[in-house]
């Protein structure tokens, strides 16, 4: 499908998780379906929430995975294939602890870097040429075990920042929609301005 393309945001299924660090590619999804007026529902054949929308000529599937984070590409990977979507009109949008909270960084393609709802995809895919968006969340001090630290909700006094990411991280997808992928790196790549 020439003008089809499929927006995944990583995340964890449920409440408890909703507004925690490992859940800034559900946030940024929620954004774009709430800016777009696209309305979610849940389709448990791809065990995901979906939202399908048509905007500048171009027809959006959003999808957050019900699969829990390390199984991303359970949920990913059937939906790519069931559309047909080639990978370079898919766009994963996920949190990365190796980047500062304030940072997002979009690659054409790249290795999991760790991140296993990344690797997970891969898998499914069976290739890493796919862009990604990063959403920088940072991490406590260096410190290397981190499960707690992603797991627990952006503090209060990184609400204001987290808006400002949320705000930048939608308009550079719409930008790779409108002017390509090289155009919104270019763009937007970078820290958020305070």
């Amino acid at each position: 499908m020439e003008n089809l393309y499929l927006i995944a945001g990583l995340g964890n299924p449920g409440r408890q998780y909703a507004r925690t660090r490992h859940n800034a590619g559900f946030m940024v999804l929620n954004r774009l379906a709430e800016t777009w007026q696209a309305n979610w529902a849940t389709e448990k054949k791809f065990r995901a929430r979906l939202a399908r929308l048509e905007r500048d000529e171009c027809r959006l599937i959003l999808c957050q995975p019900e699969t829990f984070m390390n199984a991303s590409g359970e949920a990913v990977g059937p939906i790519a294939a069931y559309y047909q979507v080639p990978p370079e009109q898919m766009l994963v949008v996920l949190d990365d602890a190796d980047l500062a909270l304030g940072e997002i960084r979009l690659r054409a393609r790249g290795s999991s870097g760790g991140h296993h709802g990344l690797e997970s995809i891969e898998q499914h895919l069976a290739t890493q040429e796919y862009p990604r968006l990063r959403i920088g969340i940072g991490r406590e001090d260096g410190a290397r075990e981190i499960t707690d630290y992603v797991l627990a909700q952006f503090g209060a006094a990184e609400a204001e920042l987290l808006e400002k990411v949320l705000t930048r991280a939608c308009e550079q997808i719409e930008c790779w929609l409108s002017k390509g992928i090289l155009q919104a790196m270019n763009e937007f790549n970078g820290k958020v301005a305070v």
